[in-house]
């Protein structure tokens, strides 16, 4: 119960921040609005005869995060859209996958004060592309649709304007799939060995902010809490992404993406002598920092 009153504390403090309620960022009846940036990014490194040694890379990724919206009298529509994927070859390495991602929300609300929305969510998360615990490239570790997962709730959502949004849900229904034989009969991802499927009953807690920061800044941000109504109640599973786009000139930008995870049914696994050794949930985290173009909607 501690580890839930400190998220939740975070949490909010979190979205004070972006709690602004301007009367020029409402949302506009009868219109749909869409938000957000994508792009691509570059990096390469090239050495000859080098003394202090290293080896020739290339990198790159390409994005897109979005939202559409459509207000329509008492009701709100809201989608949102997050890609990602990356790669990264050096000589000695080949090619490796640096991030893959897809995300989707959708939500219907329905309100009587144009701020608080009686809703119901569906969202669906997984990747595009197998995963490997490199330099092992034998043996996967994830790929499409293992793992992938799904909240289904009913909630209050607190919508001021269209670049701000935080929705709970007493009643949350927490799906995880995992549609592979030789993934499922590891267990991997929580699910019991041989079943590539779960289903978890919990409190739900999401929240969304995009805002032009500064000048040619944009910072767009989602974070989901999940705790299930079991033993373990008060354990909170935690997505955390942020994206910031800063523009530089008409062709060129620069982004930092960073996501921050953590699932106490997932557990880390690290190899010791060749055997693969499985120890507590840890906190996983990703940053990729990259200059490319973007394009802002």
């Amino acid at each position: 119960m501690k580890h839930l009153l400190i998220t939740l504390i975070i949490a909010s403090s979190f979205l004070s921040v972006f709690a602004q309620d301007d009367d020029k960022d409402k949302l506009e009846d009868g219109k749909w609005n869409l938000k957000g940036v994508t792009g691509f990014n570059l990096s390469q490194t090239s050495l000859s005869n080098w003394s202090a040694g290293g080896e020739s890379a290339f990198a790159g990724n390409i994005f897109l995060n979005g939202s559409l919206t459509r207000k329509s009298g008492n009701w709100l529509w809201s989608n949102a859209l997050a890609i990602d994927y990356g790669l990264t070859r050096t000589e000695s390495l080949g090619t490796q996958k640096v991030s893959d991602k897809l995300d989707f929300t959708t939500q219907l609300g329905y309100s009587t004060n144009n701020k608080w929305y009686y809703t119901i969510m569906g969202d669906f998360k997984s990747q595009f592309y197998k995963g490997y615990n490199y330099p092992d490239k034998e043996h996967y570790i994830s790929k499409f649709f293992a793992p992938a997962y799904s909240n289904i709730s009913l909630g209050m959502e607190y919508r001021p304007n269209e670049n701000y949004s935080v929705y709970f849900s007493p009643v949350a229904g927490k799906l995880t799939f995992v549609q592979d034989d030789y993934l499922s009969e590891q267990g991997a991802f929580g699910v019991d060995p041989g079943d590539k499927f779960r289903a978890e009953l919990g409190m739900y807690l999401k929240a969304r902010a995009q805002r032009k920061i500064m000048e040619n800044v944009e910072f767009i941000s989602t974070v989901d809490f999940f705790t299930a109504y079991d033993k373990k109640f008060g354990n909170i599973d935690v997505n955390w992404d942020l994206l910031i786009s800063m523009k530089i000139n008409k062709f060129l930008s620069a982004s930092i993406n960073t996501t921050l995870k953590y699932d106490d049914d997932i557990k880390n696994v690290k190899t010791v002598d060749d055997v693969e050794v499985k120890s507590g949930p840890k906190v996983q985290f990703k940053e990729m920092l990259g200059i490319g173009v973007a394009y802002n909607f």
